[in-house]
């Protein structure tokens, strides 16, 4: 597999990539991408503003307002 060779990875590494095994590193993720000429993708992932699971989950530990606007009012 040529594609392992460029990524300097071995030919079950690379299967375990395209599989989405959860044992596979960041840094070999990295290496696929860089191979395949698309490492740009991998800011993807680590942009956080677009983590719409973590960004609710953030959300659910913000505490809750203390005063409603109504009894600010007077």
């Amino acid at each position: 597999m040529l594609l392992a060779e460029r990524a300097r990875i071995s030919r079950p590494t690379l299967l375990k990539v395209e599989r989405g095994h959860p044992g596979v590193s960041m840094g070999t993720y990295a290496s696929v991408l860089f191979a395949l000429g698309i490492l740009e993708r991998l800011q993807v992932v680590a942009d956080a503003s677009k983590d719409i699971v973590g960004m609710a989950l953030e959300e659910e530990h913000l505490p809750q307002r203390i005063h409603s606007n109504k009894n600010l009012r007077g």
